[in-house]
């Protein structure tokens, strides 16, 4: 069901060419109310494509009647020109809802730097005829619709009494923390207030899109959007919400870790006894970024001195002679030495879990990586061609 599991949605995803494979590549989702509330979170890179200066904008008041959504573009670098396309995608979107273009979000994914007539006219197409095919069950054909190269669609429910929470999620390179990583869009119709929606989507993004760091790369159109309906009347404890919307967004971010391109191992980085969040949250994301792991883990060598040498390049508190380190359960280095034999450490499986125990603390963080392989590299070659 994906962003219709929640009580007033309706969705879409259509084709109108701006893929050549003819797959779906516009989706439209539409808030019926009775709330309009939204939240979102955007990438902080610098460079921003068109949709995100616009969705900054509207998103400021906290209200949102619907968003549209592209593949087949990412309409970024693309001038004057691309930002009247979104412009222009939210006026017919507003015009053919009946609200107003200021309450409407868009969306882009695909190649960056290119666009022209020919795209601005499908992707105004696309609007129309999504909106033409809404349904309280269109979740599924949205969630097709933004797939880049992406394998497979990432969606997620969640329901509680009287309540429920739906997302659906596409990304499969670019994949680095910045608020946001990928295009997601999540819907409730739980009864929230803006303030609420932006608080709890903070929260469960910080801990679970924001700890994905998949190839370290970050993109210029990511965005995560909360939409809230009220439809169920039902107003959820606050701790039992942001649970809910964290077990969504981690469950989503898997999905995303799971679909990376070329990967051929899910690696969970686990960091305990860190003197901080902030230093655990350092040291994993300096291992996930460090390409000597990651082939590593992509031959299934489990060449734990390129873990110690990875965070030693952090400001994190510890002593590089009193760290342990655990490769799929098995402790190959304790206290800074070596420990149990590398031949007793199967990296064979897709999931590959390493566990750095700093000893300075109390305080602990995962990030979610993933290998780097040769079809990581050719794939990414040949993605403009």
């Amino acid at each position: 069901m994906s962003v219709t599991a929640a009580q007033g949605f309706e969705a879409a995803g259509v084709a109108v060419g701006l893929k050549s494979s003819g797959n779906p590549d516009v989706a439209v989702v539409v808030n019926r109310g009775p709330l309009k509330v939204g939240a979102a979170v955007f990438t902080t890179n610098r460079a921003k494509a068109n949709p995100i200066l616009w969705s900054e904008q509207v998103i400021r008041d906290g209200i949102v009647e619907a968003i549209v959504l592209n593949s087949g573009g990412a309409n970024c670098f693309t001038g004057s020109f691309g930002f009247q396309t979104t412009h222009q995608t939210a006026e017919k979107a507003a015009a053919l809802l009946g609200v107003g273009a200021s309450d409407v979000l868009v969306c882009s994914t695909g190649l960056i730097g290119t666009g022209d007539e020919v795209f601005r006219g499908k992707v105004l197409a696309g609007t129309e005829q999504g909106i033409a095919e809404l349904s309280s069950d269109g979740g599924q054909a949205a969630s097709l619709a933004i797939m880049t190269t992406d394998s497979k669609p990432k969606r997620a429910v969640v329901r509680r009494d009287g309540w429920n929470i739906g997302g659906m999620a596409k990304g499969a390179g670019m994949l680095a923390p910045g608020l946001a990583t990928m295009l997601v869009v999540i819907t409730t119709d739980a009864v929230l207030t803006s303030e609420e929606a932006d608080a709890h989507l903070r929260a469960a993004t910080r801990v679970s899109f924001d700890r994905l760091d998949s190839d370290g790369c970050m993109s210029t159109n990511d965005q995560v959007t909360l939409m809230v309906s009220g439809a169920s009347g039902v107003t959820p404890d606050p701790d039992g919400f942001r649970d809910a919307l964290t077990e969504v967004c981690t469950d989503l971010a898997r999905q995303l870790q799971g679909d990376a391109e070329g990967a051929s191992h899910d690696i969970t980085i686990e960091v305990v006894g860190a003197a901080s969040e902030e230093d655990a949250v350092e040291v994993g994301r300096s291992v996930a970024r460090n390409n000597l792991f990651k082939a590593a883990i992509f031959g299934n060598d489990p060449n734990w001195g390129r873990v110690l040498a990875a965070i030693g390049t952090t400001d994190a508190e510890f002593d590089p002679y009193d760290v342990d380190v655990f490769m799929n359960g098995v402790r190959v280095c304790s206290q800074g030495g070596p420990d149990a034999s590398r031949d007793e450490v199967d990296l064979t499986p897709r999931a590959t879990h390493l566990r750095i125990d700093l000893r300075v603390g109390r305080s602990h963080a995962t990030i979610l990586t993933n290998d780097l392989t040769h079809d990581y590299v050719h794939e990414n070659s040949a993605y403009a061609t």
